[in-house]
């Protein structure tokens, strides 16, 4: 069974994301700062992380970028597929997201729970 990490600080789009992905056979575990998402991804091996970039104290950014560094210094979550999933989608905030390493950048409003999980299933086949 493939196992996501799902940072988000809203604890309703915690619901229904994770109610979602159960439903489409995934394993989930659950972030909902900065910290804690380093903290599990140092602990377990996820197949993909979930993120949102708008987080109190350090926000997706800073995740993306230190996910970056231990890839190119220590070649740590070469598999992680990630997917950027948040209401910032200026033409820019995206170009960054997928520069960063995100697989695929999704903003919020324009996709619903289920075409999320659509495009997690295509990701991750």
């Amino acid at each position: 069974m493939q196992k996501i990490l799902l940072v988000e600080d809203d604890p309703f789009l915690i619901d229904i994301y994770t109610t979602k992905m159960k439903e489409f056979g995934f394993t989930v575990d659950i972030a909902t700062t900065g910290q804690d998402c380093l903290k599990k991804l140092k602990e377990e091996n996820f197949d993909l992380l979930v993120l949102d970039i708008v987080m109190p104290h350090f926000d997706g950014w800073e995740i993306l970028e230190k996910i970056k560094n231990e890839r190119e210094r220590e070649g740590n979550f070469q598999n992680l597929k990630i997917v950027v999933l948040s209401n910032l989608g200026q033409k820019e905030e995206v170009e960054k997201g997928l520069k960063l390493g995100g697989n695929k950048y999704l903003i919020k409003a324009h996709y619903t729970p289920s075409e999320v999980m659509e495009e997690i299933k295509n990701l991750l086949k």
